[in-house]
């Protein structure tokens, strides 16, 4: 069984070897306050990445409408990805299977209340500032595009879930393995482009690059798209329960393959292209992208793994600082209501998004959350770009974990 000293002991090692084997850097000019460097392999596997080719996967994922788990869209969509990766040369394209009873309303909404300290936001941050409406739209009606309500149309069932995910495999390293997530499910009447088209998007680009022929990484990195995140993270709990025991045996003995590979952090992605506020005294939010716009990378103060995920989110803002190319990220240390939210104890684990999870989504700083207005056609290019620069971030910062190189 591991232990916090275990674990933080693990990740300082995985930072020095990284650090250790790192090629030739170049020096790029960062702040007004100093020059960050930058290592110029992986500089080009950031220039992998594009805007348009994230925007034409966040649209592919939105064909599907909002994907809600227990129907034939969303299975539909598990499909999709799977050919996907699979297309990128991602190796060990995989399903979990698990099975999703729901909880009545009624029962879920009595345990959310008596878990939830009064006037603070879920995950411990305090509500300031004007606040806007917030909630899951249950309405067919509200949502005025006959073609995406009538994809919309079929409901949720009980029994069996799937959720996809591949491997690059480390060359020296394969029993060590970073966990790169996003959800794909959604929920409101639209489509799901941004809650979370936009974190499964981000997640299937990392392991087109990754899964590039000429990419060699020393540790491994796992990419998966997580099912029923919307019906309280069930995915991410069947992983984490039916795969924990699993990690760094070698099956068959002997083999130096490793189906379960030893974690060593967790980053989900959950909700990456919308920041446009504060809500103004009516309720309604500015519809353009703020000028000081950022990525979030929240790590859990109150966790078992804090120091060590605080560690790991310092790791993400430098390669923020040094990889992305129009916003800047900044820490916070209340993650929370994601998929990384079942690893918290376990490993090193942190969550990228658009705003704050708790004072500023949670206050209504996205109208579009669980709402019709979820749509592809409502994002514009510089919200598109927000997403694109997380993606930035952890590719930037997963290549220097993992020790990436391009073969020549």
């Amino acid at each position: 069984m591991r232990d916090a000293p275990y674990l933080a002991t693990t990740l300082s090692l995985a930072f020095a070897l990284t650090a250790a084997a790192a090629p030739a850097r170049a020096q790029i000019q960062v702040s007004e306050g100093g020059v960050a460097e930058a290592d110029s392999t992986i500089t080009a596997l950031v220039g992998r990445l594009s805007l348009a080719r994230y925007k034409a996967t966040i649209k592919g994922l939105t064909s599907f409408g909002d994907r809600r788990q227990g129907t034939e869209r969303n299975r539909k969509a598990v499909d999709w990805i799977e050919a996907r990766l699979k297309s990128y040369g991602c190796s060990d394209v995989s399903r979990l299977t698990y099975d999703f009873e729901p909880v009545s309303r009624r029962a879920r909404g009595r345990r959310r209340r008596s878990s939830r300290p009064r006037n603070l936001a879920v995950g411990g941050a305090r509500y300031r500032g004007l606040r806007g409406r917030t909630g899951v739209n249950n309405d067919s009606l509200e949502q005025p595009d006959p073609a995406i309500r009538a994809e919309d149309a079929e409901p949720s069932k009980p029994g069996e879930r799937q959720e996809v995910y591949c491997t690059k495999v480390g060359t020296t390293h394969p029993d060590e393995m970073y966990i790169v997530g996003g959800h794909m499910d959604g929920i409101g009447w639209g489509q799901a482009a941004n809650d979370d088209g936009s974190g499964a998007a981000l997640v299937m680009e990392l392991a087109r690059v990754f899964s590039g022929p000429d990419v060699k990484t020393e540790r491994s990195i796992r990419f998966i798209l997580w099912n029923n995140e919307e019906t309280g993270l069930n995915g991410s709990r069947a992983y984490v329960a039916q795969r924990d025991s699993l990690q760094a045996r070698e099956s068959p003995p002997g083999s130096g393959k490793y189906p379960e590979p030893r974690w060593l952090g967790m980053i989900q992605h959950d909700m990456m292209m919308w920041d446009h506020g504060m809500p103004r005294a009516d309720g309604t939010v500015s519809k353009q992208q703020r000028p000081e716009a950022d990525v979030n990378i929240e790590f859990q103060s109150n966790s078992k793994m804090a120091a060590a995920s605080q560690k790991l989110a310092w790791v993400f803002e430098d390669a923020n600082e040094k990889y992305a190319t129009t916003y800047p990220a900044q820490v916070g240390r209340h993650m929370t209501n994601t998929d990384s939210d079942p690893f918290k104890n376990l490993v090193p684990a942190i969550s990228l998004r658009e705003n704050e999870r708790g004072a500023q989504i949670g206050a209504g700083w996205d109208p579009n959350w669980h709402q019709p207005t979820d749509v592809f056609t409502t994002y514009s290019d510089r919200d598109f770009m927000l997403g694109l620069n997380a993606a930035q971030t952890t590719l930037g910062a997963v290549a220097e974990l993992t020790g990436a190189k391009i073969a020549k």
